[in-house]
């Protein structure tokens, strides 16, 4: 049996998906350059990649989408439900030869200290997939082999096959590596990057440059995957992947068969609006929505016949100018609420139809104005992590008593917001379990920074999707 046909083959009711996750002892090991590379070098050789990311991250994935062809997916294993989540994995890897699955933070690192919800680890486990460990060598030699045993003592559960090094100073320093793992852990090591500021993802203030933005995308790809192919063992990393045991499709599907097209939403996605999970946005097309994809940064109005409109998370603050000159997009939104027009807005969103943003050197620039308040940049991070959002008012997704997870990941607070205003959620996490009120309701529209997997809640897109059919059902000429 050819390798391309491999995940063909069935054994009883499972299917063989060959697949590895690319871990990190810490953040900032190289991870994204190495599951990146691998993927890009694994698409020259002629396989069919599907690339993942572990965790609610929405940058990665646009460099996986680049090097693969193919979109990658969120696989985030304390928001999802565990057969919800293996059900999205099966449905994008189904077709394809091999699956990336790069993960998030350390290894271990999760929703808390105390359990491993949330962590690479547990995604792995769930997934019964093999790990393979990206290691930062800049400043070591033998004691690496402790740090690696540690990593594999800590849960012998995990199914931990191999290393990489990154930062590597020479060949003699790899060798050393390998030997000293080799002969304390019994782990293979399948290769090294050395010392390349070139190799590096260029960042700022959220993390990785989004791939939308990054000039000369391509030929950084090829870069990655000539260095995968001359310092990594591919055929190797293909063997662990392919060790990967059958997996099952779980008996029922949280996508509805058999919808038609009901109603059209317009998505804004451009350079500044791009936090979008792609399984969010199959769920809405699954449930009967045609989504029409708009620019606020150079389109002058909403899209023409739409029913709801969603404005996914991003980076407004990065092209202030830009949104803030682009009136006629601005009224045509104001004019979609007057009508009482379904609007869901997330983070990104919430701070464009805020009065105004408030940038990093204090200069103001007006934005929709929908939402109460001012989105105010601040000098560090203002909010990150998985919360715990009980809904305290009905609302276009979701009915008050419902209880959701998300996750949010900003640099700016919303300001000068009115007491009185109607909010949509109480909010709680494993660092402040004390609620706190967010998310802003006015009429048919939602803002809030929170940031929500669909596939999480699928009832969240049908009643997205319901509420623009009662909104079209409204305004029938």
């Amino acid at each position: 049996m050819s390798w391309s046909r491999m995940i063909n083959y069935q054994m009883g009711g499972d299917f063989l998906f060959p697949r590895v996750v690319i871990a990190g002892v810490q953040s900032g090991v190289g991870k994204t350059t190495i599951a990146t590379g691998i993927m890009v070098a694994m698409a020259k050789k002629g396989y069919r990649v599907q690339g993942f990311k572990a965790g609610p991250d929405y940058i990665d994935p646009g460099y996986h989408t680049a090097a693969t062809g193919n979109v990658s997916r969120n696989l985030d294993c304390w928001m999802l439900p565990e057969t919800c989540l293996k059900e999205l994995f099966l449905r994008a890897a189904k077709g394809t030869d091999l699956a990336v699955i790069e993960g998030v933070m350390g290894l271990y690192d999760g929703y808390s200290g105390r359990i491993e919800a949330g962590s690479t680890a547990r995604l792995a486990k769930i997934l019964n997939a093999p790990v393979i460990l990206v290691v930062d060598a800049k400043g070591m030699a033998r004691s690496a082999a402790a740090l690696v045993l540690g990593y594999k003592n800590f849960d012998p559960a995990l199914n931990l096959s191999g290393v990489i090094f990154n930062h590597v100073g020479s060949e003699k320093h790899y060798q050393t590596l390998r030997e000293a793992v080799a002969e304390k852990t019994g782990l293979k090591t399948l290769g090294y990057l050395p010392k390349n500021a070139a190799l590096k993802m260029p960042e700022r203030h959220l993390g990785l440059l989004p791939a939308d933005e990054r000039e000369g995308l391509t030929a950084h790809l090829n870069k990655l995957a000539q260095a995968m192919a001359k310092f990594l063992n591919l055929e190797e990393i293909l063997s662990v992947a392919k060790s990967a045991p059958p997996l099952d499709y779980p008996e029922q599907s949280i996508f509805p068969a058999g919808q038609q097209k009901r109603v059209r939403i317009a998505v804004a996605r451009d350079a500044a609006f791009n936090f979008y999970y792609q399984d969010a946005l199959d769920l809405l097309a699954a449930w009967g929505a045609e989504l029409v994809y708009f620019s606020p940064l150079v389109d002058s109005s909403l899209p023409q016949n739409i029913q709801g409109v969603y404005l996914g998370g991003g980076f407004p603050e990065m092209f202030l100018e830009p949104l803030a000159r682009n009136h006629s997009m601005m009224e045509s939104i104001r004019r979609a609420h007057k009508k009482n027009m379904p609007i869901y807005a997330e983070c990104g969103g919430l701070m464009y139809l805020s009065e105004g943003i408030i940038d990093f050197a204090g200069s103001f620039y007006p934005m929709v104005g929908l939402v109460p308040g001012k989105a105010l940049m601040q000098k560090k991070l203002a909010v990150l992590g998985y919360l715990t959002a009980e809904v305290i008012n009905d609302n276009i997704l979701a009915k008050k008593g419902d209880v959701l997870r998300g996750h949010q990941f900003h640099w700016s607070i919303l300001a000068d917001v009115s007491p009185k205003v109607n909010c949509a959620y109480k909010l709680s996490s494993a660092s402040r379990p004390d609620s706190q009120k967010e998310g802003i309701i006015t009429g048919n529209l939602l803002a809030s920074y929170l940031h929500l997997h669909f596939a999480a809640h699928p009832h969240l897109a049908r009643n997205f999707v319901v509420s623009s059919l009662k909104f079209a059902a409204q305004n029938i000429n």
